[in-house]
């Protein structure tokens, strides 16, 4: 069994990615060929966690959550606050939407993956997800972003919180209009008791 990445040994990063760190410093790569995941995005307030698979190359070479230009994830959110989001510099973003409630993380602490597609993910090592989970006290629903993280359901459903599927922001994911998108996470921000300005 893979040991699974604690939020204790990220506690430093755990409010959040510091943008000023280099690629290098964050160690978006380990020795072996194993690809280093992002640190949770998270505060004590957090009411909806937003899971991943892995980041794709573009959000590992720029230290961000779904920085793929086409990923819906930030136009959904910035519909979902009403808030230029996909605008602001990205620690901005990050401070944003960990006040709203809203946490991210991903399901992989590790992989080797040629690529960005969930379906090239192997030797995949798995985040702490309860151990992130037991520091957020308002925790109301988990959320995965996409198939590939939906199959860590099996964890997810045994910590005692909602859990749901979410369609992936994914731009491999064109069978889902924006729009359709857009309404299936809106009710998951209305579950979570999120408040939206939609």
């Amino acid at each position: 069994m893979p040991e699974a990445k604690s939020p204790a040994a990220v506690r430093g990063s755990a409010r959040g990615l510091d943008p000023t760190r280099s690629r290098g410093e964050h160690g978006a790569a380990r020795a072996g060929g194993l690809l280093q995941g992002l640190a949770p995005v998270a505060g004590p307030q957090a009411r909806l966690l937003v899971l991943g698979s892995f980041p794709s190359v573009a959000s590992l070479q720029q230290q961000q959550y779904y920085a793929h230009p086409r990923n819906h994830f930030w136009p959904l959110m910035a519909e979902l606050f009403a808030q230029p989001l996909a605008e602001w510099p990205y620690a901005e973003r990050i401070a944003y939407v960990r006040e709203q409630g809203l946490a991210i993380w991903d399901v992989h602490a590790r992989c080797r993956r040629p690529g960005s597609l969930d379906a090239d993910i192997r030797d995949a090592e798995p985040n702490d997800i309860a151990g992130l989970v037991a520091t957020l006290p308002r925790l109301t629903l988990i959320a995965h972003n996409g198939g590939e993280s939906a199959r860590a359901m099996r964890i997810t459903r045994a910590l005692g919180i909602a859990v749901l599927r979410l369609p992936s922001t994914s731009p491999a994911n064109a069978s889902w209009s924006f729009a359709r998108k857009l309404q299936a996470w809106a009710q998951a921000f209305e579950q979570a008791g999120l408040a939206t300005r939609r």
